[in-house]
């Protein structure tokens, strides 16, 4: 097996897990229940874990529970204690503790004040959002935002809907681009996670990697592995090369079609030279030598 299909095969296993786990958030979950599933020894599944999420499975499983209980805090009139014991905690007390450390705010406090200050109405209709711009072939069709009622870690996520699009063709990214030059000469995976609705051609993540002039060194969009449907929150991940003459990185999520994603948690972080790229050729490669003259065969 190549380093590329290992390094695709550990990631699709982590997907199926993280799927599995959206399913079952309900219910209780062990390591044991996760690495069954997933088919592997429960020592082997958590190191493959965490070499891909960069955390652990309880780690994972509490900052989504937590995250959903802070939804229900903000958009719900619903007893903390409740909110504690939808979250699966034995106690408010332990839930509290939990929430104040991961949020800096008790539950109480987090309702009232993250209430006064975030939930308005025009809010739901915000197009900027600081550092990301909307991009694309018809980017007056789609539609970009803030949304926190429908969150994976934290407070928030962004979002990118079709509103006015017509064509299988049309797309839009909401994007950022940043100067190579922190890097330069290493190898860099991008990671995210992204959940979608009803995308009826095409969604994933991309990351682009120019010279000064504007040519392209490196490329993936995911479009040999892409997003469709309606899938919960699921992690990818993109790795490139930052070649030498490297000036500009650009990234984010694209959204080809009708339908709606959410992406949150975006990460960069330098891999080792054996971890396998994810470049896509954007050029058939050269023949050694001319073929087929006589058009024969």
């Amino acid at each position: 097996m190549t380093k590329e299909g290992s390094f695709l095969e550990d990631e699709q296993t982590i997907q199926r897990a993280v799927e599995w786990i959206e399913e079952n958030l309900d219910k209780e979950i062990q390591l044991t229940d996760v690495a069954n599933f997933s088919g592997y020894s429960k020592y082997h599944f958590h190191r493959l874990f965490q070499s891909v999420l960069n955390m652990t499975v309880d780690q994972y499983i509490r900052t989504r529970r937590l995250a959903a209980a802070a939804v229900l805090l903000l958009h719900s009139n619903e007893r903390i204690i409740d909110i504690a014991f939808h979250a699966l905690f034995n106690s408010q007390e332990a839930f509290s503790r939990a929430f104040k450390k991961a949020y800096h705010l008790s539950p109480g406090e987090y309702r009232r004040i993250m209430r006064s200050i975030i939930l308005r109405k025009e809010e739901c209709f915000m197009q900027e959002i600081k550092g990301w711009f909307l991009s694309g072939s018809h980017p007056q069709n789609y539609r970009m935002g803030i949304d926190r009622q429908i969150v994976h870690i934290g407070k928030a996520s962004g979002f990118l809907h079709s509103e006015f699009v017509t064509g299988a063709d049309e797309f839009a990214t909401m994007m950022q681009q940043f100067k190579a030059d922190q890097f330069i000469g290493k190898r860099v995976k991008l990671s995210c996670f992204i959940k979608c609705e009803e995308v009826q051609q095409f969604a994933g993540a991309w990351m682009r990697v120019d010279n000064q002039i504007g040519d392209v060194l490196q490329f993936d969009n995911m479009s040999n592995r892409p997003i469709s449907g309606t899938m919960d929150w699921n992690f990818y991940s993109l790795v490139l090369d930052v070649p030498a003459n490297s000036s500009v990185i650009s990234f984010g999520v694209l959204l080809q079609g009708k339908g709606k994603l959410w992406v949150n948690q975006f990460h960069f972080e330098e891999v080792a030279e054996t971890t396998a790229t994810t470049n896509l050729e954007l050029v058939p490669k050269l023949l050694d030598e001319p073929v087929n003259l006589s058009f024969e065969e």
